[in-house]
């Protein structure tokens, strides 16, 4: 049976360690997908330190952009997270031009990819950060990012059968 579960919170709640300790109450083989694109070595560090984290049991898969290109039918899947799987299509889309149309192509895309990948029957457990809690930035290219990743964190949630929000590592349930 097809389920959505939404973790979202600030950087450094606990949302990752929360989402795959429940992928692993729900199933002894999860799968972890990770939307990350490396770009320095600090954040290869930071990838390796999760991967460690995870034992032998998860399946994992590295996907930027294109989720629904894997067959997760009747798995339990963490997919960490939405916030750099939409920044992957932000730069892809408005590399050369950051007016709203760019923007509204991106979103537009990322949920697309949303429906076909969600269309499968499985559990999806996704991350994503509350990026635009903090106020609003004065530089135009993170104001068109932090309006684009809410208006998906949005999307997510209300197809999502169940939304938690993390809070200095203790779980709220917002939905569900």
């Amino acid at each position: 049976m097809k389920r959505i579960i939404l973790i979202t919170g600030g950087q450094r709640s606990g949302k990752s360690s929360y989402a795959e300790r429940l992928a692993l109450s729900l199933s002894p083989t999860p799968v972890y997908i990770a939307t990350a694109h490396i770009w320095d070595e600090e954040f290869r560090q930071r990838v390796l330190r999760h991967q460690e984290r995870r034992g032998s049991q998860w399946e994992n898969i590295e996907e930027e952009k294109w989720l629904s290109r894997h067959d997760i039918y009747n798995k339990v899947a963490v997919i960490d997270c939405i916030t750099l799987w939409c920044t992957n299509f932000f730069y892809n889309q408005t590399a050369k031009e950051w007016e709203q149309p760019s923007v509204d192509i991106a979103l537009k895309e990322i949920q697309e990819e949303f429906d076909r990948f969600t269309a499968q029957d499985a559990t999806f457990i996704f991350v994503t950060n509350e990026i635009g809690s903090g106020g609003v930035s004065p530089d135009l290219i993170q104001r068109r990012f932090t309006d684009m990743q809410g208006w998906m964190n949005q999307y997510v949630a209300r197809h999502a059968d169940e939304v938690i929000m993390m809070v200095s590592g203790i779980p709220v349930k917002i939905k569900g």
